[in-house]
């Protein structure tokens, strides 16, 4: 997997900079951290970043249009943003 965030699926200049702001500064940090722990990171410091950015964040972790992980994905990951949340 290419670690320029601006260069994974899904994700483009603007993500990048979100991502990095809030400290996953590359793809290697984003597989660490997995979708949800970085989508949680970036709301951290950005509380109105969309949920959208969730399902790119999955989409570019597993190869797929974050539409389709929109679709088939939501509610687990929704119920795992919840369970993260009510850990910290």
């Amino acid at each position: 997997m290419n670690d320029d965030l601006a260069d994974l699926q899904n994700l483009g200049k603007k993500s990048a900079e979100m991502l990095t702001r809030a400290g996953v500064a590359d793809g290697k940090r984003l597989r660490e951290l997995g979708a949800v722990a970085a989508f949680a990171q970036v709301r951290q410091s950005q509380p109105s970043v969309s949920l959208n950015l969730l399902w790119a964040l999955e989409g570019a972790l597993t190869g797929r249009d974050w539409k389709e992980v929109a679709r088939h994905d939501r509610l687990s990951l929704l119920t795992a943003l919840e369970d993260l949340k009510h850990q910290r």
